[in-house]
């Protein structure tokens, strides 16, 4: 037992220098504000009031939660086709399915998102192809645009799940339901989707709390003038200096993501407790 105790310190260690110290940092900042001598600090909610009472950032985080929601949205109902798919095919095929979808993972976010302008902009490949069915549009630089690189970037992260849930499901279950009279549709949705709650659940989670983040997407593909939380917060970090309040706004975020993750937990926990009543 002292001998486990003892390989847990560099994981304390760890904890403590990446997530123990930051967070106190961003509170420290987020209550204070530079008093007349730069060494000084004194305890405020000033930088909580400025945010709060400013329609701007007031409608940046209502857009930040809009395209969150929506990319989410889309996941699920891109992934999940996708996730069960998988899930029912061959071994074979099943190892070069998963092998596609986390391929493009391997590759740096940012060099994927880099290719997404390429393909979007004015003279890109898909307004070339669009072009000659006489539809060519502005692509880049939209709602369209963000939605898509936030879609493309994480709905690896929602099959995934999915698929995991599904690959761990009882299939006994399925041909109990089929013997009791339950045609295909019917299992589906009275075993097989009530089963992979958890896994919508979790690729919800890991979905909207980036995507609620994110700021290099939108800066990338919605240009200069597309501002969502996650760019003010680096704006007021890197570009106007004011740690206090880009910690203000980080603190909020945090909130708001625990909060969601609350709820995502409690939901999980209610379908578990009602699917558990249902299978016996």
């Amino acid at each position: 037992m002292k001998q486990f105790k003892n390989m847990t310190y560099p994981y304390i260690l760890w904890i403590s220098i990446m997530i123990v110290v930051p967070m106190f940092m961003i509170l420290m900042y987020a209550f204070t504000k530079h008093g007349n001598d730069v060494a000084t600090f004194w305890f405020t909610f000033e930088n909580f009031n400025r945010f709060f009472s400013d329609i701007i950032f007031i409608n940046v985080l209502k857009q930040s939660l809009y395209i969150a929601i929506i990319t989410t949205i889309i996941c699920i109902l891109l992934g999940y086709p996708a996730a069960y798919i998988i899930a029912n095919a061959k071994e074979k095929n099943k190892v070069i399915l998963i092998l596609l979808i986390t391929f493009p993972t391997w590759i740096n976010m940012l060099v994927r998102t880099y290719a997404w302008m390429g393909i979007l902009q004015d003279n890109g490949i898909l307004n070339n192809i669009l072009s000659l069915f006489g539809l060519q549009t502005k692509l880049l630089h939209t709602d369209f645009a963000v939605i898509l690189g936030m879609v493309y970037n994480f709905i690896p992260f929602m099959i995934l799940q999915i698929h995991t849930s599904l690959t761990k499901m009882d299939k006994s279950l399925l041909e109990a339901a089929s013997d009791l009279g339950a045609d295909k549709l019917q299992c589906f949705l009275k075993v097989t989707f009530p089963l992979s709650l958890p896994g919508v659940i979790s690729g919800i989670t890991l979905v909207f709390l980036p995507a609620m983040s994110s700021f290099f997407i939108p800066k990338l593909l919605g240009g200069g003038q597309y501002v969502l939380i996650g760019n003010v917060i680096e704006t007021q970090f890197l570009t106007a200096g004011n740690w206090n309040f880009g910690s203000a706004i980080s603190l909020i975020m945090a909130i708001i993501i625990m909060i969601s993750m609350y709820i995502t937990k409690k939901i999980e926990i209610r379908n578990s407790t009602g699917k558990g009543r249902i299978l016996h």
